[in-house]
C-alpha cells in the first residue's frame, strides 16, 4: 500500500537521491546532504511542534508499505518570505497610445518584487519516473492538502506553489542564458544553491533594478516565460484541478509560473470531511477515497476504499494499520 508519511532525519538516503533524480531547477531538492539533512532535521521539528508555527517546513515521503521504497516527496511551508526574501518578476503589461498616429502598443515588462510575504508554499512534489501512473502523484499531491485542512489555523489564507521553468534535453536553461545569467554571473546550479543555502541577498544586490522589457529579449527567453517544464506539466494539471491559478508572477532564474489559491477555496481543503473511524474486515466501496489522519502531528494519508454511511468512515484493518487510527478515531476523507 502507498502510504504518505511524515519525512526525518532516517530519510537522508532516500531524500539524497530524489534529488539526484530531479535535475536542475529543482531549487527545493539540491544535491547537498548537509542541506538535505538540516531540511530533514527542520521537518521532523515541525511535525513534532517544536517552532513557531510560521517557521515549520513539513515534508512528507510517499512510501510502499510493503517493501518501505521511499518514490516521492511533497512538501509545505508554512510561510515564505518572513526571514528571507521571496523574489519573484511580476509580468507587468503597460498600454502606451500615440493618438496623432493612430498607433497602440502593450509593452510587458519584468518588475522584481517581493510580494507573497507570509504565504503558504505547497512544493517539492517529485515523484520517480515509475510511480508516475495509478494515482500516485495525485495522492501525494493532495496529502499536502489534507495536512492543510487537518490544522488550516497553522497555516495563511494564501497558498502557492512554484513550477519549475523549461530547461533544454541536454540541461540549459534559455530564461538564464539569455536573462538572470547577466545579471548573476555564475552558474545556474551555484545561483541555485546560494537561493536555497543563504539570505538571498546575492539577489537583492544583483538583480536589475529596473523594468526589463520583454520585446527586447531573445526569442528563446520570450518564449519561455510563465511555460512549465515537461516534467512539471502534471503538477500543473493537479494544481489546476484543486483552483490554483497563475497569479501573474514568474520565476527570476528559469521564468517558471508561480500559482495561487485561497487556502478555504483549495478543493481538498473545501471538500475532505470529517468522519469517525469504524474497522472491519470487508468493506464495500465503488470507487477509493482519499483518507488522512485530522492532526498534523501524526500525520498519515492513503488512497482506499471505506464505506461512509453518516458520520462514519469504515476502514478495512490493514488501511487503519497503515494510517495508524483506532476505532473511535477522526479521520478525514475526500471522495
Amino acid at each position: 500500500m502507498l502510504v504518505v508519511r511524515p519525512a526525518g532525519p532516517a530519510d537522508l538516503d532516500h531524500l539524497l537521491e530524489l534529488a539526484i533524480l530531479s535535475g536542475p531547477g529543482f531549487t527545493s531538492l539540491p544535491e547537498d546532504p548537509d542541506q538535505l539533512t538540516e531540511r530533514l532535521d527542520l521537518s521532523r521539528d515541525s511535525f513534532a511542534g517544536k517552532m513557531e508555527p510560521h517557521e515549520r517546513w513539513y515534508t512528507v515521503m510517499l512510501e510502499e508499505s510493503e517493501t518501505g521504497d521511499v518514490d516521492g516527496i511533497g512538501s509545505v511551508k508554512a510561510s515564505v518570505g518572513l526571514k528571507r526574501p521571496f523574489f519573484s518578476f511580476r509580468v507587468v503589461s503597460n498600454a502606451q497610445s500615440s493618438p496623432s498616429l493612430g498607433i497602440k502598443l502593450e509593452q510587458k515588462t519584468l518588475v522584481l518584487v517581493n510580494e507573497c510575504t507570509g504565504w503558504t508554499e505547497v512544493g517539492s512534489l517529485f515523484l520517480k519516473a515509475d510511480r508516475r501512473k495509478g494515482g500516485a502523484g495525485r495522492l501525494l499531491s493532495q496529502s499536502r492538502y489534507m495536512l492543510i485542512g487537518a490544522e488550516p489555523e497553522l497555516f495563511n489564507e494564501n497558498v502557492l506553489a512554484e513550477l519549475r521553468g523549461v530547461f533544454t534535453p541536454d540541461g540549459a536553461c534559455p530564461f538564464w542564458d539569455h536573462v538572470a545569467h547577466k545579471f548573476f554571473p555564475m552558474e545556474f546550479d551555484e545561483a541555485d544553491r546560494l537561493t536555497g543555502a543563504t539570505d538571498k541577498q546575492f539577489i537583492l544586490d544583483l538583480a536589475p533594478r529596473h523594468p526589463i522589457y520583454v520585446e527586447l529579449l531573445p526569442e528563446p527567453a520570450r518564449a519561455v516565460i510563465g511555460k512549465v517544464h515537461p516534467q512539471g506539466v502534471p503538477a500543473m494539471a493537479l494544481l489546476e484541478s484543486e483552483g490554483f491559478r497563475p497569479n501573474g508572477l514568474i520565476d527570476i532564474f528559469d521564468a517558471g509560473p508561480t500559482v495561487s489559491c485561497g487556502r478555504d477555496n483549495i478543493r481538498t481543503v473545501r471538500d475532505a470531511r470529517a468522519l469517525t473511524v469504524a474497522i472491519a474486515d470487508e468493506v464495500e466501496a465503488e470507487l477509493p477515497a482519499l483518507i488522512s489522519t485530522d492532526s498534523v502531528a501524526a500525520f498519515r494519508a492513503v488512497r482506499q476504499r471505506t464505506h461512509i454511511e453518516g458520520d462514519t468512515a469504515t476502514l478495512t484493518r490493514e488501511t487503519a494499520d497503515a494510517l495508524k487510527v483506532k476505532a473511535g478515531d477522526i479521520v478525514r476523507v475526500k471522495t
